[in-house]
């Protein structure tokens, strides 16, 4: 051991701080979803999901119903996680109940194709309203799915009250 040190020296930096780089570098680029693109829906209800996002998703991913009338497209690590939260929540409170029955029971596991795409579950497609055109937006850990229109209404409507937003935002230190 010795002799290998003195061939080799003493790091330039603790070894902890490397350790604690690279778990923040790994932790922190797996799952970085961002950008939004368009992708078109076939007939046979398959929806391609970007190349960027794909090798950041995995093998298995998990679809279900989002809020304000979207899909969430969770990598299977993500959707554990989650999925725990949900489990736990209390079963004797309505909006727990309800929260709980919204998003466990709209999930579907899916698989990529070899072109990218994956299958959208009728009850799925209904629940977005999903036409012909959707936005795939990618939000940090996860990824939403959008009817185009839908979408664009949605996002001019944040973006006239961004201000307001971010007002209300400050306490949570954004």
């Amino acid at each position: 051991m010795e002799a290998c040190g003195k061939v080799w020296g003493k790091p330039k930096f603790p070894v902890e701080n490397f350790i604690l780089y690279a778990s923040y570098s790994i932790l922190y680029t797996s799952f970085m979803f961002i950008g939004e693109y368009l992708h078109n829906l076939d007939d046979k209800k398959r929806l391609s999901i970007p190349s960027k996002f794909r090798a950041k998703i995995g093998k298995k991913a998990v679809i279900t119903r989002g809020l304000d009338g979207c899909l969430v497209l969770y990598p299977a690590v993500e959707w554990q996680k989650l999925a725990e939260k949900l489990g736990s929540l209390p079963t004797s409170q309505l909006d727990a109940r309800g929260f709980a029955r919204l998003m466990l029971s709209g999930a579907m596991e899916v698989d990529f194709d070899s072109l990218g795409r994956i299958l959208i579950p009728d009850y799925l497609k209904d629940y977005a309203e999903l036409k012909k055109s959707a936005k795939v937006v990618g939000l940090f850990n996860r990824i939403e799915v959008w009817d185009e229109e839908k979408w664009e209404k949605y996002k001019k409507k944040i973006e006239t009250s961004a201000g307001d937003i971010a007002e209300n935002l400050k306490e949570l230190g954004i």
